[in-house]
């Protein structure tokens, strides 16, 4: 509120009744005042400012005492929102005006916000118009009323405002058509109205071939043998705390822990590794669950490096690389215990995921195409959505402003393919503590790039804080990627039992690869569904009964050596609010443990579809407290060999995250895990061989020892083969009498 032209004789009589009066308007919105960091314009007479001093004091980062009496503060107040509403209304005319011009106003607003043109509130509402959001964070009828009390105040001064007039009128148009209520930001639609053009931003779907092709030649030089070389001067040990299993998607013969104890880790550091993960778990954590568990394995980490010579070292946040996860609130945690870092380095580049950062804006492929991550459908995720794909202005969205756009530097691909590591180190030096800084990519040449520059700068002395997807992981530490792993390649015996599939991934992708893998394998697999509705939302003794079904009809189908898919229902469940909607994941997740744990036998192999799902089953269900990544079952999918201590040793367990591969993905690693398939007959096998250009060996066999050696020697060697089983006594007897088996892998 204002405080106008109050009368002298007000003034007394409120002070003769032993009252002081001071007029304090405020500045920063409801988001700024709840934490105390207002601006505020106090006025009145000493005695009353000295009253309410320490009040004023507690609800501001900055207060002004303006001298002049009651009436001053609210005097400075009116010039502060005439601008305000002048470069509200201006930054509408002027993107309005752009879009007109055909430009894209996406880019109008990047390069305005580096030039003269700008200001605080062209770069805080236009995102706003861009976005087409207009929740109301300052509605436009506070304008209408601000702008109001202006007109007047100015007509009793004689002072004409003709700016400041007509941007009242913009605003009093918008709340006339109903929009008063919305966003002040919604005054662009007054233009958008009258011109027939759309201020909105949405930024275009790419063509993936044509976008790559128009980038400069990678840098010339491989830096993989450079950052080994670094890496031997540099000595930090890489520590990734991931918030699901599925960041070991990239690296082999590194060591998975899934218990923090300092002792653990001090064991660890011993090692002196170049890299190790501290599988956290955290996305399926509340924020505030999570910030506490960072907090405490970083204090843990601090300790353990603290007890062991010469040991340091650079800890990574890896995240989903489709931005979803607990930023900035793992990053806030890990700086509360590790100090302030020189940098926060945003890099959610994943090759194998099809995630490229472009000119800031981070893009999933899809196809031949290249989506803004915000038209995703992860960006709609109900416990972690967002809406902006530029990452400047996600930063900005994810810290609710405390980190404006504007502030976000950036490590360009140009910058990447043409400078190399040293441009790079140079960039990362330059930067002011504590800044956050994008890393755009878009082929795993442009991440070891950005890999030696790092380390580079890190022998310079800076400090780094890594808010990553899995591919930078693998560069930061020289890991050259290496064929998918297949059973026998493990050396192992296949188990007789079958394999089991574990599905608990909700992401559309995932469904359209189970629906794959059923409609592949259909013959060869058998399916269990768990009800989510009765395990997340019935009673108690309904969700028993559901767990107790599903581990007696997997436990049967395992020892008929079926390779097994348990699933949940595939009718997605939410709750009214992101926590509500994380409780409803975390009873289905911990209904899936339950299951798994009951199940008495050992599977042939373990593949478990989702993050949440795989860290679960693996840490819960079997009891892993380590596991060394052996490699990828798949291009981006981890194989895990699962530690002594945990239910299954020495069963391959599959970390199959619920965002990667083509829809053929899950099938072709369950395909490549299989028993042999049954043939039905000799002529089905023989004419398998003929269109596959293979020869079928055939076995005459007497004993089950032949029978078990020449099976043992087919499974070996991936090849089908005819066994004739023999009774050498009834052959003397009866020449031509026997008995067929046919196996192919």
């Amino acid at each position: 509120m204002f405080l106008v032209n109050v009368r002298l004789s007000t003034i007394a009589i409120v002070e003769g009744k032993d009252l002081k009066l001071v007029d304090a308007p405020v500045s920063g919105g409801v988001k700024r005042a709840s934490m105390g960091e207002l601006t505020i314009m106090a006025s009145g007479t000493d005695e009353s400012l000295k009253s309410t001093g320490s009040v004023l004091s507690a609800l501001s980062e900055k207060l002004y005492v303006i001298k002049g009496g009651c009436g001053a503060g609210s005097g400075v107040k009116m010039a502060n929102q005439l601008l305000a509403g002048v470069h509200i209304a201006s930054a509408a005319e002027a993107m309005a005006f752009g879009a007109r011009l055909g430009l894209n106003t996406r880019v109008l607003f990047n390069i305005i916000t580096n030039s003269g043109g700008s200001s605080w509130m062209f770069e805080n509402r236009v995102p706003h118009m861009l976005d087409n959001d207009y929740t109301p964070y300052s509605a436009l009828d506070i304008f209408v009323k601000d702008m109001g009390i202006i007109a007047r105040e100015c007509s009793s001064q004689r002072v004409p405002l003709h700016i400041s007039t007509i941007a009242h009128q913009l605003f009093l148009a918008g709340s006339t058509a109903g929009w008063g209520r919305q966003d002040d930001a919604a005054v662009v639609k007054v233009y958008e109205t009258l011109s027939g053009v759309k201020v909105e931003g949405r930024l275009p779907v790419l063509k993936k071939e044509a976008v790559l092709q128009s980038l400069p030649s990678e840098w010339p030089l491989d830096p993989i043998d450079d950052i080994k070389g670094l890496i031997k001067k540099n000595a930090k040990t890489l520590i990734v705390l991931d918030d699901d299993p599925t960041g070991t998607q990239t690296v082999h013969g590194i060591e998975v822990l899934t218990e923090w104890s300092v002792a653990s880790l001090v064991e660890q550091f011993r090692k002196k590794p170049l890299c190790f993960f501290i599988l956290t778990n955290s996305r399926a954590l509340s924020s505030e669950k999570a910030r506490s568990l960072i907090t405490d394995i970083c204090r843990n980490l601090r300790t353990a490096a603290n007890s062991v010579e010469n040991t340091e070292y650079t800890v990574v946040l890896r995240g989903d690389s489709t931005l979803r996860g607990h930023f900035p609130e793992e990053a806030d945690a890990a700086v509360s215990v590790l100090g302030e870092m020189d940098a926060w380095i945003i890099c959610p580049f994943f090759l194998q995921g099809g995630r490229y950062t472009i000119e800031d804006v981070h893009y999933v492929g899809d196809l031949d195409r290249l989506v803004p991550a915000g038209d995703t459908e992860f960006a709609k995720d109900a416990s972690f959505g967002f809406k902006s794909s530029n990452l400047g202005e996600w930063v900005e969205e994810k810290t609710s402003g405390r980190i404006p756009a504007s502030s976000v530097a950036s490590i360009s691909i140009q910058l990447l393919r043409k400078g190399g590591p040293d441009a790079v180190c140079e960039r990362l030096c330059s930067l002011q503590k504590g800044s956050t800084c994008i890393v755009n990519a878009a082929s795993e040449r442009d991440i070891a790039v950005f890999a030696a520059g790092m380390i580079q700068a890190e022998l310079k002395g800076k400090s780094f804080l890594c808010r990553t997807a899995a591919s930078f992981v693998s560069a930061r530490i020289g890991i050259v990627a290496k064929a998918p792993i297949l059973p026998k390649d493990l050396g192992n015996k296949i188990e007789s039992t079958g394999g089991l599939i574990v599905v608990g991934s909700y992401v559309p992708k995932t469904t359209k690869q189970v629906e794959e893998l059923i409609s592949q394998s259909g013959r060869f697999i058998r399916s269990v569904e768990v009800s989510v509705d009765k395990v997340a939302m019935k009673s108690s003794e309904e969700r028993q009964e559901e767990i107790i079904r599903a581990a007696e009809m997997v436990d049967v189908f395992l020892q008929a050596r079926k390779d097994t898919l348990l699933i949940t229902s595939r009718v997605l469940i939410t709750g009214k609010t992101p926590s509500e909607s994380l409780e409803i994941n975390l009873k289905v997740s911990s209904a899936m443990v339950e299951i798994v744990r009951r199940i008495t036998t050992r599977p042939r192999y373990i593949l478990a579809k989702g993050g949440i799902t795989s860290s679960d089953i693996a840490t819960k269900a079997l009891e892993a407290k380590r596991a060394k990544v052996v490699g990828q079952a798949l291009a981006g999918v981890p194989l895990w060999e699962l530690g002594p201590e945990s239910r299954h040793p020495g069963v391959p367990y599959v970390v199959f995250p619920g965002n990667v591969g083509d829809n053929n993905a899950v099938a072709n690693v369950v395909r490549s895990w299989a028993r042999p398939v049954r043939i039905s007959s000799t002529k089905e096998l023989l004419l398998n061989a003929e269109k596959g250009e293979y020869a079928v060996g055939a076995f005459n066999v007497y004993n089950m020892e032949g029978v078990e050696a020449v099976v043992a020697a087919a499974e070996e060697e991936r090849s089908p083969a005819i066994l004739q089983i023999k009774d050498y006594k009834r052959d003397l007897e009866h020449e031509g009498h026997r008995e067929e088996r046919e196996y192919e892998r």
